[in-house]
């Protein structure tokens, strides 16, 4: 392969195309701050619900009665949710009594404001858990929506995946946000059919990859999914923005790029793998840029950098 037809030389020139600028990484957090809030909203609007359903509570045993806030009680004592509902019904009082105990009976006529503000807390520990997790969703979609513009550009019809539901869905005239609910797209274009699945643990490597590109129909996947001859190209998305841990990012992201080329090289096959990182040091670079030209990686892209993440969505849907 020529230097010139090698894919990433559509949209990079060396090295420090990749690195993350300083605008790229207000951008990123300015985004993870947007995700963040349209997590909180539902939680916000939980606690004023709350707070109206207290306005008749005389004493803090007042609330261990009320059957309609126990579950708000319980995840303002620091039990989660997944854990609760799980509890017996005396397990789940004991709980309940021992936080009105020790916290809002204490807390006198600021008793409300005081379970208001433990619910939100919880529920801001659940935000901050999560954050590696969102970084990683935000990278899905956007590269969602670079292949959905890409392949819209195209005039090629698509179905996408939900990711609730589990069902696959035909292209609508309104295709706004579908990114928050999408786990997957597929298409074809001549003889070519292709589907894309975000997420997949591949059977024979026993772990998940970030992005599976597959040579068969929306409904054949999962079967295919067993198959290494089906699989036209692999990738690791990295989503994080946090610069001191950019290192370690692509550090794991390499090493499940080299286990995924090993396993494919026992059946002689060698499927296009890809890279793409929101937060890329000089260092990062430097060894992505190496890797690409020496091989064995064959793209890469910044997630910050617009033209970066259009140019290899449009090399993925031309594959």
């Amino acid at each position: 392969m020529t230097a010139n037809t090698k894919p990433y030389r559509a949209h990079l020139t060396s090295y420090g195309d990749l690195i993350t600028s300083d605008a790229g990484f207000r951008g990123r957090s300015a985004s993870f701050a947007l995700e963040r809030k349209r997590r909180a909203a539902p939680f916000v609007h939980q606690a004023r619900a709350l707070r109206f359903a207290l306005e008749n509570a005389a004493t803090p045993n007042d609330l261990a009665h009320d059957e309609w806030i126990q579950s708000a009680l319980l995840v303002a004592s620091g039990v989660p949710y997944n854990e609760s509902i799980q509890l017996r019904p005396k397990e789940k009082a004991v709980a309940i009594q021992r936080f009105i105990n020790d916290f809002l009976a204490p807390a006198g006529p600021n008793l409300v404001e005081e379970l208001v503000n433990r619910f939100l807390l919880a529920h801001e520990d659940e935000l901050n858990a999560s954050t590696q997790t969102i970084g990683d969703i935000l990278a899905q979609r956007k590269l969602s929506r670079a292949l959905i513009a890409t392949l819209s550009l195209d005039d090629t019809r698509y179905s996408w995946l939900h990711a609730t539901s589990k069902t696959w869905l035909p292209i609508s005239d309104d295709d706004s946000d579908i990114e928050l609910h999408l786990r997957g797209l597929s298409w074809e274009k001549g003889r070519k059919r292709r589907t894309v699945v975000f997420n997949l643990t591949v059977p024979f490597l026993g772990n998940n990859v970030d992005l599976c590109l597959f040579s068969c129909g929306p409904n054949e996947y999962r079967e295919k999914s067993h198959d290494p001859a089906s699989y036209v190209a692999l990738g690791e998305l990295k989503g994080g923005i946090d610069p001191a841990g950019a290192d370690e990012h692509w550090k794991t992201a390499r090493a499940a790029l080299r286990r995924i080329r090993d396993e494919f090289s026992r059946s002689s096959l060698t499927p296009h793998t890809f890279f793409i990182g929101a937060a890329v040091a000089k260092r990062m670079a430097q060894e992505i840029w190496d890797e690409l030209e020496n091989g064995p990686l064959e793209n890469a892209a910044n997630l910050s950098v617009e033209d970066q993440l259009m140019s290899v969505a449009r090399w993925l849907c031309r594959l």
